[in-house]
């Protein structure tokens, strides 16, 4: 086989949105991307660092790119990349957008390190929530608390919002326990439940679900209430904190 032939070979293309960026040497990155067909994939983008390079600004975080890629020993290479969309652009503007869109890519990332059929869905969960923030649609904060929950659902960890937790018995209720699995009634409520209260719960089923037209009227109150509860889920599923939380700053009005 030609050595034309063996690079064509181990070429691929695929389009995803870059996650984060690692420096390589004097002038490479390493390109981090979520992709709907192949997961997470990590590529060096070569000479990328140089100012006279032509895919700098394409391969930045949160750029939606169509890229041409080849497999390598241990890296694959970037050869080509083309932008489709470029939210990276209108999010970077703005400290809020930016903190937001580090968080939810964190989370993307450590969801889809293995790779596994979940993949393509947190594709689609993590590309529909910072579309959403690009373009101004939504609080931020909102997006994120309801693409955590949605995103922890995707890996079978959804909370229950709408009924006990335990019993099955209809709500909302008025009590929530982490570790037992969402919203708890007044009989199956364990020791160290949180209390937020019937409304901030129902803001959490439609965070889950969804469901924009209840989530936008929800009061702010029940947004903090909500954000924390939200936070805890994540930390107990992951098993750490995500690190750019710390930088987040939760708006609720």
């Amino acid at each position: 086989m030609s050595r034309h032939a063996s690079f064509a070979a181990r070429s691929y293309r695929t389009h995803g949105i870059v996650l984060r960026t690692y420096k390589l040497g004097e002038a490479d990155r390493i390109i981090v991307m979520l992709t709907p067909d192949r997961g997470q994939v990590r590529a060096v983008a070569k000479g990328v660092r140089r100012t006279t390079s032509k895919l700098g600004a394409t391969l930045e975080p949160f750029m939606y790119v169509d890229a041409q890629i080849v497999q390598g020993r241990t890296l694959d290479i970037v050869t080509q990349a083309e932008l489709k969309r470029p939210y990276g652009q209108y999010i970077a503007t703005d400290y809020t957008l930016f903190t937001t869109a580090n968080v939810m890519a964190e989370t993307a990332e450590r969801l889809t390190q293995a790779d596994d059929e979940s993949s393509a869905v947190q594709y689609r969960l993590f590309h529909g929530a910072l579309a959403t923030l690009a373009r101004g649609g939504h609080n931020p904060t909102r997006v994120l608390d309801s693409y955590l929950l949605r995103a922890l659902a995707a890996e079978g960890w959804a909370p229950n919002f709408e009924e006990c937790a335990k019993c099955g018995k209809p709500g909302p209720h008025a009590s929530v326990n982490v570790v037992g699995g969402g919203s708890v009634c007044v009989d199956c409520r364990p020791s160290g439940s949180l209390s937020p209260g019937p409304s901030t719960v129902s803001l959490l089923a439609a965070l889950l679900s969804g469901n924009w037209e209840a989530i936008d009227i929800a009061d702010p109150a029940d947004q903090r209430a909500a954000s924390g509860i939200v936070t805890a889920f994540v930390q107990w599923h992951l098993e750490r904190g995500l690190t750019s939380m710390r930088h987040i700053e939760r708006i609720t009005e």
